[in-house]
């Protein structure tokens, strides 16, 4: 096999053009019958991009939130870590020192009206902001029961038996908060939501009213596992 007429790898890299950040070279050697001569040819290839509505939590001893509350209220423990990291996108595997990580991803709001939401994205605050200096990420899975329930069955205990979105509605914008579902992600997760919350010191109060008010609901009767992890940042 004469292989003396084939580019150079740098050669079809520049012939390629720059490749960005998404992309990556993949070569391969061809044998022509006709001539008796191999090339290697190389061309670009899209790798899959980015998904911005992945999130994934680390428990570990670094970040930048430190947890100053662990409860399992039902179901499963998880181990206490000392800290929480959030880190926008997917982790090749388990960082060293880290006790688990989770993962969710941002959807499209459910189980509510036209109306509801216009009046939910007029109040709620975004996360982030710097009086926010208290947090909570609140791990949920619902039963099996709760997912053979149709989408109205849900929508009913969801809205007309537990008022969820109005009661929610109280405490903004004071408490921000956003949702991430875990059963929309290809590998199973050990929860179905992760629920991410931030608010200022002053608000510590409403935040527990908050929570009490819906762990009272009809709706919370379908949840068999829940974390409570509440953190504090430095403003």
């Amino acid at each position: 096999m004469d292989a003396s007429n084939a580019p150079s790898v740098d050669e079809s890299r520049r012939q390629t053009g720059n490749l960005n950040r998404r992309s990556f070279l993949c070569c391969a050697a061809t044998w022509s019958v006709a001539t008796g001569t191999a090339a290697l040819r190389c061309f670009a290839v899209e790798s899959k991009p980015m998904n911005p509505r992945l999130f994934t939590f680390v428990g570990a001893n670094s970040g930048p939130w430190t947890v100053t509350r662990f409860k399992t209220v039902v179901g499963d423990p998880i181990p206490e870590p000392g800290r929480l990291d959030i880190v926008s996108g997917a982790l090749p595997g388990l960082p060293a020192g880290a006790q688990w990580m989770l993962k969710g991803v941002t959807s499209n709001v459910r189980y509510v009206e036209k109306d509801e939401k216009a009046e939910l994205e007029s109040k709620q605050a975004a996360l982030g902001r710097p009086e926010a200096t208290h947090g909570a990420l609140i791990p949920i899975r619902k039963n099996a029961k709760w997912w053979t329930l149709t989408q109205s069955e849900r929508r009913a205990i969801f809205e007309e038996a537990s008022h969820h979105t109005a009661v929610g509605m109280k405490y903004l914008p004071a408490i921000a908060r956003r949702l991430h579902h875990c059963r929309d992600l290809e590998g199973a997760e050990p929860f179905d939501f992760l629920t991410l919350f931030d608010y200022a010191a002053k608000d510590a109060t409403a935040f527990e009213d908050l929570v009490a008010a819906l762990r009272t609901t009809e709706e919370w009767k379908y949840v068999d596992r829940e974390i409570d992890i509440r953190m504090t940042r430095q403003g």
